[in-house]
């Protein structure tokens, strides 16, 4: 079949990140400095937020109090891509324990809810919006098993710059009020959508200020009542009403049952270095089976940019996804073979089957023997560092808004699969496989980088993508995450669709023509675009100088700071 070279380019808020044809040498990709400082650093995609992390850090905080406060802040002034109505994930480094501590604060589908409904009602797949996709929110559970951990601070202290944002107003930017207005197209049938995020009739655009009196209640009552209010008090009792009055199914008995779970973070060790994952319901095994095929290759020879270099990557890829599709779900329901995936033998059986000079059409997972979101990361005096990532999904989530309570439900039910006998075949009371991961980077056992890439499909991929740059490539922590990203779309999902004809490759302005034909000619279809390649923060930590180096995310409104 004859490959076509289609150039897409998709211009959203005017912020186009275009990377200069002259710098394509793998070095020299960042358009702002690494953040350099001693005592404390935040890393989050609004400078809003970012700002609270450092006020609580000098306030005595430590970076968990300091990460809860921001991500308070980001589900206000970032309304598109998390919120509480959502689910969290951490990885922790304490420094008293010189250990790291993964957790899961992921929500359960309605127990009431069967896959008999969906077969009944003709479903074919998990709708997007409305009740049907709601899960149980474990952002606030999140919170608090953090804070009882290993907080400092209050929770009143904490929550309080967040209630103080909404009741008072914050500034819009433009790239969230673009995001905001997309969503509002399809959420404003909802209930309640408007009369909270469409004040006067609109959504709110760049300058805008905006006010949420009913989040600042909802977070007051929360600091001081504590995470039962939300669980088993009035917020659970209001969700219960709400959802029924819908045609859904999450109960008061649902919020009830839930619990976070702690988890140990899973790792593979590329090239002298250690990146941590998280184990299933969520998606990171993928990075780390991504890098154990790449590792065989001397990626560093090839060269940042090359085809030699992009084909590998979009190759070890699709193997990894096929495993992600096949097997990745709840591990409470699915019989996951988690150390066998991410060895390093299975690794070498995967890398061979990669034909150097051409593009896999369609892949199978391997047989054992018998899609916006936020990410931020905080770093304290003491050491402490968090890699914390908090979505609803599909931006601004289901469309279903409680009440008077300020916030959306999540619609992370959608990626159930309905297929009977898929490891993640919707099942009540099952976490349904996720895609928000954080990731953690040691060397010799000493914290190195906390970092995390935001944008569904995207985030695996753009893991496996920030170690390369940083190892095999050698670039700093800024150039690492504004280098070009390489995006391969179509792969088989856990929702049960297949890959068919190899899929897409996605490339970002700043990849050159040549390598884009060269592609080509190994068979890839091949999309140079704007847009789609996630939202990136990352702490390093200077064992030899006792220093923090801090980045964001160029593609998004993100800052470093530290003090």
């Amino acid at each position: 079949m004859k490959r076509s070279l289609i150039l897409i380019f998709i211009v959203t808020t005017g912020f186009v990140n275009l990377f200069p044809q002259d710098r394509i040498t793998g070095k020299s990709f960042a358009t702002r400095s690494e953040v350099i400082a001693r005592y404390g650093m935040a890393c989050t995609s609004q400078p809003l937020a970012t700002q609270v992390a450092l006020d609580i850090l000098k306030k005595g905080g430590n970076a968990v109090d300091a990460a809860i406060a921001a991500n308070a802040v980001l589900g206000l002034v970032e309304p598109t891509g998390n919120g509480i109505g959502g689910d969290l994930f951490a990885i922790v480094w304490d420094a008293s324990t010189k250990k790291l501590y993964g957790l899961n604060a992921s929500g359960r589908s309605p127990k009431s809810l069967t896959l008999e409904y969906f077969k009944k009602e003709g479903y074919d797949r998990i709708p997007s919006y409305g009740p049907l996709p709601v899960s149980v929110p474990g952002c606030v559970d999140g919170w608090f098993e953090l804070h009882k951990k290993f907080g400092n601070l209050s929770m009143q202290d904490i929550l309080q710059p967040a209630i103080n944002y909404a009741k008072n107003g914050f500034p819009v930017t433009e790239l969230i009020s673009y995001y905001w207005q997309g969503n509002a197209r399809y959420l404003q049938r909802f209930p309640n959508f408007k009369e909270i995020f469409m004040p006067g009739g609109s959504t709110p655009q760049k300058g805008e200020i905006f006010k949420n009196p009913y989040l600042a209640e909802t977070l007051s009552e929360l600091a001081s009542q504590g995470r039962n209010y939300f669980y088993k008090g009035e917020i659970a009792r209001t969700i219960d009403k709400f959802i029924r009055e819908q045609g859904g199914f999450l109960s008061y008995e649902d919020l009830a049952a839930h619990h976070s779970e702690w988890v140990e973070p899973i790792s593979t060790n590329y090239r002298g270095y250690d990146l941590w994952e998280l184990p299933p319901s969520g998606q990171g095994t993928a990075a780390l089976q991504i890098l154990n095929i790449l590792e065989g290759f001397d990626i560093a020879s090839m060269g940042f940019g090359s085809a030699e270099y992009i084909h590998h990557f979009v190759e070890a890829k699709k193997l990894a996804f096929e495993d992600r599709a096949k097997y990745y779900a709840d591990p409470g329901f699915a019989d996951i073979p988690l150390d066998w995936l991410i060895s390093k033998e299975y690794g070498k059986e995967r890398r061979e089957l990669i034909n150097t000079d051409r593009a896999a059409r369609r892949l199978e997972a391997g047989v054992p023997e018998q899609g916006n979101t936020i990410y931020l990361t905080v770093a304290d005096n003491a050491g402490t560092m968090i890699s914390l990532i908090q979505s609803n999904y599909r931006g601004m989530g289901s469309g279903m808004v409680p009440p008077k309570l300020g916030f959306i439900l999540q619609d992370r039910g959608e990626l159930f699969s309905l297929t009977k006998g898929h490891a993640n075949v919707f099942e009540p009371g099952k976490r349904p496989f996720h895609t928000i991961i954080p990731a953690f980077i040691t060397k010799d056992g000493e914290p190195w980088v906390s970092f995390g890439v935001m944008g569904g499909s995207m985030q695996p991929q753009g893991h496996a993508q920030i170690v390369v740059n940083l190892i095999d490539f050698g670039m700093n922590l800024q150039e690492a995450g504004d280098a070009p990203r390489i995006r391969h779309g179509g792969s088989s999902q856990p929702t049960g669709s297949k890959m068919t004809d190899g899929g897409t490759v996605y490339l970002e302005s700043g990849i050159s023509y040549e390598t884009l034909h060269s592609l080509m000619i190994k068979g890839h279809d091949v999309q140079w675009t704007i847009g789609g390649f996630g939202g990136y923060q990352a702490i390093m930590w200077d064992k030899k100088n006792k220093v923090y180096f801090g980045a964001s995310e160029s593609r998004k409104d993100g800052q470093a700071a530290g003090y």
